[in-house]
């Protein structure tokens, strides 16, 4: 388990001038990766339990409070939360799962998360992903790479997104956002 004590974001960066599209790299959020089967009734009561949202529908997000439940596969959703509840979703879920045969882990450690938002937002975002992000709706979510990067993306309001990616990656996805958003090279940064 993370030494909560610890909670950081993945880089310490400025953010570059406004280019019509903000970039920012995120503190630390909590993350919960659940693997079962979406469909059982069991499953939805024991997330209902542990987070308070319904299981998003296929592509979508659904949010109460604090916690955003992403879907990520047919079998798999993630969980963005503050940073310290991450191990008590964890725990509250798999007490609420009785015997389900379900896998819950706090993955919080292993993702950084950006915000891109503003007028340009979806057309940086755009040049590096293959997603129709112009007619992306707010709440949708989808897994796929940003350049060369396996990323995942969620549409957070009308001009803004979130991207999270493994943190090894970090810096290169801060780097390439940056260029993305209009800076003429990292320099202008």
């Amino acid at each position: 388990m993370s030494d909560l004590s610890l909670a950081r974001a993945a880089l310490d960066v400025t953010p570059p001038p406004d280019l019509g599209a903000q970039v920012e790299a995120l503190s630390s959020r909590g993350m919960v990766a659940i693997r079962g089967d979406l469909a059982d009734a069991g499953f939805a009561a024991a997330l209902k339990a542990a987070t308070g949202c319904d299981v998003p529908g296929v592509r979508r997000s659904t949010e109460a409070g604090e916690c955003r439940v992403l879907w990520m596969s047919t079998d798999e959703v993630m969980i963005f939360c503050e940073w310290s509840a991450a191990p008590g979703v964890v725990a509250s879920f798999m007490e609420k799962a009785g015997d389900a045969h379900v896998l819950a882990l706090d993955v919080s450690d292993a993702r950084a998360v950006f915000r891109v938002s503003g007028e340009k937002a979806w057309r940086v975002l755009a040049k590096g992903a293959p997603v129709d992000l112009e007619r992306f709706g707010v709440g949708e979510v989808r897994r796929t790479r940003i350049a060369t990067v396996a990323t995942g993306i969620v549409r957070t309001g009308d001009d803004s997104f979130e991207v999270f990616c493994f943190r090894s990656f970090a810096a290169y996805m801060w780097d390439w956002l940056c260029v993305g958003a209009g800076a003429e090279s990292l320099s202008d940064l």
